[in-house]
């Protein structure tokens, strides 16, 4: 498809947060067509939201913690070989800063886990996509960029 050509196309825009407590990555397990697959806590930018109040809602929203974003580890697009939807990704690294247990998690959302790096990565089959690994073998990498580098106009 080619805008040129008269037919309009554009990719989900989404937002991932890469959260680490003692060493621990912050995940969700959620059911997406039947299956239990893993995920950093993650979602579609809102009309009118910015990047930092999608990633900080869906963390809360999926896994019940307030964080702060601290970094910005990178942008990912991806093609889904299962439905060819197209995905352009803004991951954030995040600090947790409050829990919220009673919290109702999302729709599909089973629960959301702290796994070591190497759990997550022995998981890679139930990984909800490529980008889930990437995310996270970036942020262990040290890539880190300053949020600033990344603006929001209202």
């Amino acid at each position: 498809m080619s805008y040129r050509s008269g037919r309009f196309w554009q990719p989900d825009v989404t937002v991932a947060t890469v959260v680490v407590r003692d060493g621990r990555l912050l995940v969700v397990e959620e059911r997406v067509r039947g299956a239990h697959v893993l995920n950093q806590p993650a979602g579609h930018l809102e009309p009118d939201e910015s990047l930092f109040n999608a990633a900080l809602r869906e963390t809360l929203e999926e896994t019940g913690w307030d964080v702060e974003l601290t970094a910005f580890i990178g942008a990912y697009q991806w093609k889904s070989p299962t439905d060819g939807r197209h995905f352009l990704r803004m991951a954030f690294a995040a600090e947790p800063l409050l829990h919220h247990p009673e919290r109702a998690l999302d729709e599909g959302i089973i629960q959301a886990l702290w796994l070591t790096p190497a759990e997550l990565q022995a998981e890679s089959a139930r990984h909800r996509s490529p980008l889930v690994w990437r995310a996270v073998e970036d942020f262990l990498a040290g890539r880190r960029f300053p949020l600033q580098a990344l603006t929001h106009f209202a």
